[in-house]
């Protein structure tokens, strides 16, 4: 009998649409109320383990305390209803991490109805706030509507995959006889993107250069910009005569606005995925969007909209399955955050950009703000810019949030066991109180992530990497290996702020206070901590590290994010004698970049090991224990392919991420990342290099355009470029 394959995958995501089944998450702190009937059936599961809870329901006669500090990641309790009954489940706030308590984590709620829901029924998010319109664009049409400046409008794709295109035109100007709607290539050229995402660069304008929204939320990732509204064309040209179409849809819906008709609009296509290959071709493909996601904008002026359910089932843009779309208008009043949404797997919950402990004070300073790994940070500050950022770092010092680093508790009898199967460096040889810097691997060398690891005591260790998906995949090798060992997302308890430069140690000696029974801080030596205090036995607690990311002496200082502001109060008004001031993203580029120091997706990513990233000496040669990637890695250090190589650049041209790199015709390696140094004055680049071509000296070329059109010659040094004998880390 042939193997049974795997069903057709025929929605989003890993998760199929199941009329029965329903999920809910249980936050620390707070309670989810569920309603069910008799026969429906309600799964508890303990996501990561050791997180207690509360189940109650008077009609079922149920007051039952769930799992507890042993429950194994993943763990299920299932109770039935045999009757009607409201459940509650809650869940308690944890201990505070930075003083030794243990983080407390979501629970999951799984619903399986005996009775299952009508599909025909749309299955809508709830309203944001108290919509003043609310209402549903049908299948193959289009509605006009009217916003007022500061509105939010929210265009919610139902069922998903589902292209809804959106045109707006300035009210005002439309009274007085002048037509000015979205125009993509001035959008285009004042934001520098292919469409504005939501942060610095999230507006989008008219002909006259004036803002008529901008985007405050995007749970998708990516749209068609600006592309026509399907047209009659489009259908006659593909054989489908009289076909309906996007753009008579918006013609008839603008008649009462004396708007001209056109055979075809240029509109924002939400949620048609589109994108130009990189031979320039126009592609397309299903949409990636999933039942329930939106875009959010808000209103500049006073606005006349239009969105349509686009009736195209001739292609992939509606997933051939043409549905209805959901338009919501909130009052001005209303404040939503901006976010984009982020995923650690594809059927993971979707995550908005949250804002870190310290934003209330860099907020003050900037307005230039990213989404920097699911967090808002600062590319630079006012009055300063990246290159007096740079300086100050170099010369004095900088304070800058890396609160986004994300945390994972690593608890139990089996802890260190759990870190020295997973870790490249011998965790074993770890002391209380040192830090290790680490690579993770999958079985075929390639990187997952980098990292830090804490050893905090005998059972207790925190690593602290960039990736969600680091603490999905240390439970997965716990459960696999059999391990007494929890994997305890921190992130949200522990936010952190770097403070580097040579001024660094005299800034915050003033400020750190550190027990008897650690080490003081004016002792720590690099790459170790203390637990301590602000400004004496009873400040905020702290948790103070020699570790940094600029190739400077620096520290890092993590706190609970209630007390963030504090800290971030008293390290300025302690430093500002000594030249300290807030760091931004451009400038820690800089840095790391002369400094040698790897970037996620840059440096390295999954088809990428620990030497071809130039972090070879993470890897420990003389390791007794099994760990993985372990043999895959004994390989590549046998038979190197690449390695990570410094390049200098000849002229003003800067060399940038994914440049090739070339010897004659022969590709022979390719830019990792590039930058002008500010302290060496030279263009120079981290180059992933075949090893024939790696040695110091090297001449090669750096292609530019298609590789061959342009070339900027160049050459192999050595690197890191700035301090390569980490000479004033260590000092």
């Amino acid at each position: 009998m042939a193997a049974a394959s795997r069903p057709r995958l025929l929605v989003p995501g890993l998760v199929p649409y199941d009329p029965t089944r329903e999920t809910y998450r249980v936050s620390p702190g707070a309670n989810t109320v569920v309603a069910l009937e008799a026969g429906d059936r309600l799964t508890v599961r303990d996501v990561q383990g050791a997180q207690r809870g509360l189940l109650v329901s008077e009609e079922l006669g149920l007051t039952t305390e769930l799992f507890g500090p042993e429950s194994a990641a993943g763990a299920e309790e299932t109770f039935a209803a045999t009757r009607p009954a409201t459940v509650t489940v809650t869940v308690p706030t944890g201990g505070t991490v930075v003083e030794g308590g243990v983080p407390a984590t979501d629970l999951q709620l799984v619903v399986h109805r005996a009775t299952a829901r009508n599909d025909l029924e749309p299955r809508l998010p709830e309203p944001l706030a108290e919509p003043r319109l609310d209402f549903q664009v049908d299948r193959a049409s289009a509605l006009a509507y009217e916003v007022k400046a500061g509105e939010y409008i929210q265009v919610i794709d139902v069922r998903g995959r589902q292209c809804s295109d959106f045109l707006a035109f300035h009210a005002g100007k439309l009274q007085a006889g002048h037509e000015r709607g979205l125009d993509s290539t001035t959008t285009r050229s004042l934001m520098g993107n292919a469409y504005p995402q939501p942060g610095l660069h999230g507006k989008f304008y008219d002909q006259d250069q004036e803002p008529l929204v901008e985007v405050v939320r995007d749970t998708v990732g990516r749209h068609d910009t600006f592309g026509l509204a399907c047209t009659a064309k489009y259908y006659e040209d593909m054989g489908y005569f009289g076909h309906v179409n996007c753009s008579d849809n918006f013609n008839g819906q603008l008649t009462p606005y004396t708007i001209e008709p056109r055979k075809g609009w240029p509109a924002l296509n939400l949620f048609f995925n589109t994108a130009f290959d990189r031979n320039n071709l126009l592609i397309t493909d299903e949409p990636w969007s999933r039942p329930g996601d939106y875009v959010l904008f808000r209103a500049f002026s006073d606005l006349v909209c239009l969105s349509s359910a686009c009736p195209d089932d001739i292609d992939a843009a509606n997933a051939w399955n043409p549905t209805e779309v959901r338009v919501r208008v909130y009052p001005a009043k209303e404040r939503f955050s901006a976010a984009i949404a982020h995923r650690a797997t594809p059927a993971a919950e979707a995550k908005l950009t949250k804002e870190t402990g310290f934003q209330t004070r860099t907020s003050a300073l900037t307005s230039r703000f990213v989404d920097y790994n699911g967090y808002w940070l600062p590319t630079s500050y006012d009055n300063l810019g990246s290159v007096a950022e740079y300086w100050a770092c170099r010369e004095k010092a900088a304070v800058m949030d890396l609160s986004p680093l994300r945390k994972f508790e690593i608890l139990g009898s089996d802890a260190e066991a759990l870190l020295q199967a997973t870790m490249t460096r011998d965790i074993r040889r770890l002391s209380d109180g040192q830090v290790v810097y680490t690579a993770l691997c999958a079985e075929t060398g390639g990187m997952i992530d980098d990292g830090t690891v804490f050893r905090l005591g005998a059972n207790n260790f925190r690593f602290v990497g960039a990736s969600d998906y680091d603490g999905i995949w240390l439970r997965e090798q716990a459960e696999r290996l059999g391990l007494q060992a929890w994997v305890k997302d921190s992130t949200d308890d522990l936010h952190n702020i770097a403070v580097q430069g040579p001024a660094s140690r005299d800034i915050l000696a003033q400020i750190i206070w550190t027990p008897p029974t650690q080490t003081p801080f004016a002792e720590l030596k690099w790459f170790r901590f203390s637990v301590a205090r602000l400004g004496g036995p009873q400040g905020i607690p702290l948790v103070a590290s020699r570790t940094g990311y600029s190739g400077e002496l620096g520290y890092e200082l993590f706190c609970h994010p209630k007390d963030a502001p504090a800290l971030w109060d008293a390290v300025l008004e302690a430093g500002g004698p000594a030249g300290l001031v807030p760091l931004g993203l451009e400038a820690l580029d800089l840095l790391r970049i002369e400094s040698g120091l790897v970037f996620a997706g840059y440096e390295f990513d999954d088809q990428t090991d620990p030497f071809e990233a130039g972090i070879g000496f993470t890897v420990t040669a003389d390791k007794e224990d099994d760990f993985v990637g372990r043999e895959a890695l004994a390989e590549r250090r046998a038979h190197p392919q690449r390695v990570l190589v410094g390049l200098e650049l000849e002229g003003n041209e800067t060399g940038g991420h994914g440049d090739s790199v070339h010897v004659g015709r022969q590709q022979v390696g390719v830019v990792t990342s590039g930058t002008r140094s500010p302290v060496l004055k030279k263009n120079i680049a981290l180059c992933r290099m075949d090893i024939r071509y790696a040695e110091l000296g090297t001449e090669i070329e750096v292609g530019k355009l298609d590789g061959h059109q342009k070339r900027i010659p160049a050459t192999v040094v050595r690197f890191p470029f700035y301090d390569p004998d980490k000479l004033r880390p260590r000092s």
